[in-house]
């Protein structure tokens, strides 16, 4: 799969997995396991990254006397998810038109 795609493919992932609710790190590793492996340092990179272009937020707690951080969307974060689908909405006409012999 092209780089830039799976790239755009993952963030989305990540997003979705944390839109019904606030989550962190290994949850939201366990909640894409069904579609998708994805390494700890992958997904740390990906929620640097949706940070930085404010599509979450960053929460500090104390669990267990460890200090986890929650994630938490954004409206931003949202609309790209919700861009991400009419995008793959295009996509898939496309490989549709491929496909046809």
């Amino acid at each position: 799969m092209d780089a830039q795609l799976k790239r755009g493919v993952l963030d989305v992932c990540v997003l979705a997995a944390i839109r019904k609710e606030d989550s962190y790190g290994y949850k939201i590793i366990k909640d894409v396991s069904p579609v998708l492996k994805l390494s700890e340092s992958t997904l740390y990179t990906i929620l640097k990254r949706l940070e930085e272009a404010k599509m979450l937020e960053v929460m500090s707690t104390l669990h267990d006397g460890r200090v986890r951080k929650y994630y938490h969307i954004t409206a931003k974060g949202i609309k790209r998810i919700e861009e991400f689908k009419d995008e793959w909405k295009e996509i898939m006409a496309i490989y549709s038109f491929i496909e046809r012999e």
